[in-house]
């Protein structure tokens, strides 16, 4: 089996004239935690798109665990183990916060069609997502709607959804963004204990959360990769500094 999670080989997409992702050959090794980062307009989001299925690359190929996934619809990625979260959360408002895990995990195992039966027909599937909501201290708000809850509450329970799957690469898309700075810490946390078994790509404009979970990081400036290193490595490099952080870098 490769030992890589994730890999894209000159993955390209272009609407007409205007290219989002030009030959981007990136590489998410077993267990890594990495960041892709870029400023406004980079191609972050129409990167993690094109890996996830909601588009259809104009050329390249991508690879789940050494085996091509180019052409899967989404769903059959999920069900291989490769989930993501959302900007902005994709949750069932209406529902609870167990409702909202235990679904995810219905699906996931094949069950949906038993939460017409009998509750003692998805017992199994409650109790592993009440477990999950204590995993991610959420269990004292498993039964409330998730609309009732604060914002940074619901991107927990976006996370305990994408658990519920069973990633095996996690990509997160702006897990603090709208956050609260007093509850981001209780997001980095969960994010700090994923275990080794998810290989995570994180997609963030908090640089501080960034260095602090991101063993990699890679810089994307239009839809093209500009360097990729350690965050050590990031932070020294002057043209990361030029057209992330819009310094001048000396001729």
């Amino acid at each position: 089996m490769s030992s890589l999670a994730l890999e894209t080989r000159a993955l390209t997409k272009n609407f007409g004239a205007l290219t989002v992702a030009n030959a981007i050959d990136f590489r998410l090794a077993e267990g890594a935690r990495h960041a892709l980062i870029g400023p406004n307009g980079a191609g972050k989001t129409s990167f993690v798109n094109l890996v996830t299925g909601v588009l259809e690359p104009s050329s390249g190929s991508i690879f789940l665990h050494g085996e091509e996934i180019t052409h899967l619809a989404q769903a059959p990625r999920v069900k291989r183990g490769l989930v993501r979260t959302f900007q902005i959360n994709q949750l069932f408002r209406g529902l609870t916060v167990l409702e909202n895990v235990t679904l995810a995990i219905g699906e996931r195992v094949g069950a949906a069609g038993d939460f017409l039966r009998p509750v003692g027909s998805r017992r199994a599937v409650i109790e592993e997502a009440y477990a999950l909501t204590e995993r991610l201290g959420i269990a004292d708000e498993a039964l409330r709607p998730v609309k009732e809850l604060a914002y940074g509450r619901q991107r927990l329970v976006e996370i305990a959804v994408a658990l519920g799957l069973n990633p095996k690469v996690l990509l997160l898309d702006e897990p603090a963004a709208g956050v609260p700075s007093g509850e981001s810490g209780t997001i980095i946390d969960v994010i700090e204990r994923l275990g080794p078994d998810i290989a995570l790509l994180i997609i963030e404009h908090d640089m501080d959360l960034v260095f602090r979970i991101a063993r990699r990081i890679t810089v994307l400036v239009q839809g093209a990769i500009l360097v990729e290193g350690t965050p050590q490595e990031i932070a020294a490099d002057p043209k990361v500094r030029q057209v992330y952080l819009g310094e001048r870098v000396p001729a």
